[in-house]
């Protein structure tokens, strides 16, 4: 995000605590660019973050659901605390929009495939609570106070910059890391259960665009493929791409909290946003393959 709004010649202002992220990531970024280290829960740090600000992409968070599920007040506090208070500094520094970053885990294990906004969420672990609290917050917020909020809720999000180091990492960075590093992938599960995987770079587009429509102010709209793919079809993708074929995976006990099949409908996505995913999942995979080898990761 912070690349491509520093790249359109907007001025960038981003508030980190760097728990999760690495200041480096900003290096090869050019452009009116103001970092500010603080936790999005600190209300002080916001009002001084949010002067003269227009537009704000809500990201922060703690987005591992085996960690919500170890720690659920961290998760809390990251996800649901810090909503509010940058909701209510948005609203104190008269910002124009809030951008949230919304999660597919909303749905949980609903049989009901693709997934559709209009459907009762049933979160399966506290990080699917907390992104869920989130959304209704922005939704009130638009409602009655008139904050322009959409709630962009992603599908499983990859691509560069991702910390595959990261026991909570998403699945295809610890496959390419693990596969690139000559160690047996993990598979929780029997890997049948399905992901809509979604490149970052068809996320950064969908939020460039929620900043400027008129339309669903104060909704919650999917972004994804609209297409699944197995976790053995994923790894057999990645193995072909790596030159990694006879490797086998690890297989282990399911993780609590993890849903069996995603897939989402991204109609309203059109509707709304005009949008359309622009990079597909094997190219994706092979950008960030890319990237990990001329990343920090692959000397490590």
């Amino acid at each position: 995000m912070a690349s491509a709004l520093a790249s359109s010649g907007a001025r960038v202002r981003i508030i980190d605590d760097l728990s999760t992220g690495y200041l480096e990531n900003l290096n090869e970024i050019g452009g009116d660019i103001d970092f500010v280290k603080a936790s999005v829960a600190d209300e002080s740090a916001l009002l001084r973050a949010l002067e003269d600000v227009e537009l704000v992409f809500h990201e922060a968070a703690i987005p591992s659901v085996p960690r919500s599920v170890e720690n659920p007040r961290q998760t809390h506090i990251a996800s649901v605390d810090s909503t509010f208070s940058l909701l209510l500094a948005s609203k104190e520094k008269k910002v124009r929009r809030v951008i949230y970053a919304a999660s597919s885990s909303a749905y949980g294990d609903q049989p009901t495939l693709p997934k559709r906004e209009d459907m009762l969420p049933d979160p399966l672990s506290p990080y699917a609570v907390a992104k869920l609290v989130g959304e209704y917050y922005c939704q009130v917020f638009t409602r009655v106070y008139d904050l322009e909020t959409l709630s962009l809720r992603y599908f499983n999000v990859f691509g560069p910059r991702q910390d595959p180091s990261s026991q909570y990492s998403g699945v295809i960075s610890r496959f390419i890391s693990a596969l690139l590093q000559g160690q047996q992938p993990v598979i929780y599960g029997d890997g049948e259960h399905s992901r809509d995987f979604t490149y970052i770079d068809n996320v950064v587009e969908a939020n460039l665009t929620a900043a400027e429509t008129n339309k669903g102010l104060g909704s919650v709209i999917n972004i994804a493929t609209g297409k699944r793919i197995t976790l053995n079809e994923l790894l057999q993708e990645v193995k072909s791409l790596t030159g990694r074929e006879h490797v086998k995976a690890d297989y282990q006990r399911p993780r609590a909290g993890d849903v069996v099949h995603s897939l989402a409908d991204i109609s309203r996505a059109r509707e709304f946003l005009g949008f359309e995913p622009r990079v597909g999942l094997r190219e994706g995979l092979q950008l960030t393959i890319d990237w990990w080898k001329q990343s920090r990761f692959a000397a490590s």
